[in-house]
């Protein structure tokens, strides 16, 4: 049970975003409450890349870090638990939890990540993050100049099939039905030496999460080590939505240089706002608004 119930800050979600936010304003003395599911996208992804002085470390090591050295900082707490309701305006905010509780703040940030919505294919759910994979910056390196497919169809299939083919020649965009892109795009792509293969894909086989083949409809099968998919993706949290947050056409909520939304006193950073989804990304997004809501606490007095 938190017991104070007045805060300058409430952070909705205590991931790397919400963490290093809840640092910088514990740094400015701010009295900060972060609330947390402890549910992040990240959950089995083995090892965290391209994230200087700690490439490599899992993600619940680099969380574990994270709140160690946060919550040093007497004037900021974490609650565990959800968020679902937020009401007031800006520097009256009230946000009520799934226990009942609430808690006055005057100013708000949504570090809510993004919930991806898998297919119902077999196996791609226990290899997600580990060898069914979204981004090359994260997990390239370390399946370079494998056999990777790309799950990819439309209209942006030759821009993340030639980023792909930086790390690999032996690639293959599975397109899971009829291709939907021109033929010149057909054309660009064949001249790279990038095959593709239109069959449905029926099942990813693999040991724990470790890919190993592709299976089709039609039987045939397709040996692979990795396979990168951009798989649609909904908002972990739909508070700011309700709130009248301004959502870009992509999913994300919009968000000015400083992570400000169109609604005052309410920010959001992170996973939630950007389609680049890493540690440092999110890490940078969270120290800039963790700043910026400092200064405009100070610009009221």
């Amino acid at each position: 049970m938190i017991e104070n119930k007045k805060w300058d800050v409430v952070i909705v979600g205590g991931s790397y975003a919400g963490l290093a936010a809840g640092m910088s304003l514990g740094r400015a003395i701010r009295n900060v409450l972060i609330i947390d599911a402890g549910k992040p996208c990240n959950a089995q992804t083995p090892h965290s890349h391209n994230f200087l002085t700690r490439d490599g470390n899992t993600p619940a090591e680099l969380a574990s870090i994270a709140r160690e050295q946060v919550l040093a900082y007497p004037t900021v707490q974490l609650f565990n638990g959800t968020a679902i309701a937020v009401s007031g305006s800006n520097g009256e905010f009230i946000v009520e939890t799934n226990d009942g509780q609430q808690f006055e703040t005057r100013k708000i940030l949504f570090a809510t990540g993004v919930r991806d919505l898998l297919p119902e294919v077999l196996g791609v759910r226990e290899c997600w993050g580990i060898s069914v994979i979204h981004c090359p910056y994260c997990h390239g390196y370390e399946v370079r100049n494998e056999k990777t497919g790309i799950w990819i169809n439309g209209s942006a299939t030759l821009e993340f099939g030639t980023l792909i083919r930086n790390w690999t020649p032996e690639l293959t965009i599975l397109t899971n039905g009829e291709t939907t892109f021109d033929s010149d795009t057909s054309q660009k792509l064949n001249q790279m030496g990038i095959t593709v293969n239109q069959a449905r894909i029926q099942q990813v086989i693999h040991t724990n999460g470790y890919l190993s083949e592709v299976r089709f409809e039609d039987g045939s099968s397709l040996a692979l080590k990795a396979l990168y998919a951009r798989f649609p993706f909904e908002q972990h949290c739909d508070i700011p939505a309700k709130l009248g947050c301004e959502i870009t056409e992509h999913g994300y909520i919009s968000t000015d240089h400083f992570r400000k939304t169109n609604i005052e006193g309410i920010y959001a950073a992170g996973d939630n706002t950007v389609m680049m989804r890493s540690v440092a990304n999110a890490v940078a997004a969270g120290s800039m608004a963790g700043a910026i809501i400092n200064k405009e606490l100070l610009d009221v007095l």
